[in-house]
């Protein structure tokens, strides 16, 4: 558990089968007006012979006890002292954070059973909680509160922080590229797909701006879906990336596309997101396929519903074009922020309803009143037009480019929002060439 601020995330999901935790979970509590980061960590074994995947667990768990201010030991109190809770104490006693003991599931105060065995640890006296039904949460929560570091103010960077979740489908390297990016081992890397499950947040500084990477479960075919483990893993990812601000889509280079990537672009251009495509493990293909402009005419079909989205050619084992990565999502995010002058904006959509007329349908043809540019971060145009159902598909494709000509938007999609123009009859409509020069009836006829 560390001192300061953090950014918010949903309470947990549990269940009843164990070792679903395997990644650094964070959280933030708040208490007495305190806010502090909770670090929910991997039940420890001290055993990796068990699962090929121990070790690393282990290893990150090791990690949360180094970046920690206070360490909460906790205890089934219904159970006694094991040899593996001896060991766990006794790797704790080396580390600089304080330790408070915590005895869970006491749910009443006829159940604390080995309590005093905990005493033996050489710790502070336990504090009995029951985290299923509330009972001495409190006391513990003013204990902990009591070891923390004084409290500093935060820097109110939080909230202005960028926001990249980084998805794809399993075993493409997401992790590793989290890692690569760091240039720290912080999430749980391993040759199992599936390994990471819950969204995890990672804040740090890039060139002076504050930024948030969220490393998401891997998004799976809807048919390999059904355990529930899976649902959680795809109901968090779609969580974490609609409150990104751009999706870094990993692919495999050595795998290519496949219907999944597509899905999971599809998923964030509909939320409004913006959208790096960043083809992964380029180590694995030959030289001449590793470049940037390789990809972009590779991907070019596959990907014709964003044609805006950078592409980034990169490898999370030999850091390759990572470097570069970043600066490019970064822009993004930049690019949602760019705000259309009104008058510069209706002087585009003028242009080009005169360039190329609508089509008509059934004798009508769509006009615009005007135009403008809705509040909100994702790219937003609202047009306000006589017949909203006159704007055939390709038109709004054809709007968008021009749109998207003038202002850039790179990486972002543009929504166009049309709106009924009941009050525009005194406004000066657009219309086809020709029709606006027609000369008025001369009187009497």
């Amino acid at each position: 558990m560390t001192g300061g601020q953090a950014h918010r995330r949903d309470r947990r999901q549990t269940d009843a089968q164990s070792g679903l935790t395997r990644d650094r979970l964070y959280g933030v509590a708040e208490w007495r007006g305190r806010e502090f980061t909770v670090v929910d960590t991997a039940g420890l074994d001290l055993d990796g012979a068990k699962d090929s995947s121990r070790s690393a667990i282990e290893a990150q768990t090791r990690i949360a006890i180094d970046q920690a201010d206070v360490i909460v030991l906790l205890f089934d109190v219904r159970q006694g002292l094991t040899p593996i809770d001896r060991d766990i104490a006794q790797m704790l006693r080396k580390s600089r954070a304080r330790v408070i003991v915590a005895a869970n599931k006491a749910d009443s105060h006829g159940e604390a059973h080995f309590a005093h065995e905990l005493l033996e640890l050489g710790f502070d006296e336990p504090s009995l909680v029951s985290a299923q039904h509330g009972l001495g949460v409190g006391e513990l929560l003013d204990r902990l509160l009591e070891a923390l570091p004084p409290h500093q103010e935060p820097s109110g960077e939080d909230d202005k922080a960028d926001r990249l979740a980084i998805m794809g489908r399993p075993n493409v390297g997401k992790s590793s590229l989290l890692n690569a990016l760091l240039g720290d081992e912080r999430a749980l890397v391993s040759p199992t797909p599936g390994t990471t499950r819950d969204p995890i947040d990672t804040e740090l500084v890039f060139d002076g701006v504050p930024v948030v990477l969220i490393d998401t479960a891997g998004i799976r075919r809807k048919s390999s879906s059904r355990d529930r483990l899976e649902r959680y893993s795809l109901l968090r990812g779609i969580h974490a990336m609609e409150r990104a601000d751009a999706v870094l889509l990993v692919l495999d280079a050595s795998a290519g596309v496949l219907a999944q990537d597509q899905h999971v672009a599809g998923y964030a251009l509909d939320a409004g997101k913006g959208l790096v495509i960043v083809v992964n493990k380029i180590d694995l293909v030959e030289p001449a396929e590793r470049k940037p402009a390789h990809w972009r005419a590779a991907l070019a079909r596959q990907f014709k519903f964003a044609p805006y989205a950078p592409i980034a050619t990169v490898s999370a084992k030999t850091r390759e074009g990572i470097g570069t990565l970043l600066p490019t999502a970064l822009e993004v995010v930049g690019q949602r922020r760019i705000k259309m002058p009104p008058n510069e904006l209706n002087r585009v959509l003028r242009e080009a309803f005169l360039d190329h007329p609508p089509p008509s349908f059934k004798g009508r043809r769509l006009k615009l009143g005007y135009g403008t540019q809705a509040a909100g971060e994702a790219p937003t145009v609202v047009m306000f037009v006589n017949d909203t159902g006159l704007l055939h598909f390709s038109y709004r494709r054809y709007l968008e480019k021009k749109i998207r000509d003038r202002f850039g938007l790179i990486g972002n999609p543009i929504k166009l929002v049309l709106r009924s123009d009941e009050g525009s009859r005194n406004r000066p409509r657009v219309s086809p060439p020709g029709a606006a020069r027609r000369p008025p009836p001369q009187a009497g006829r």
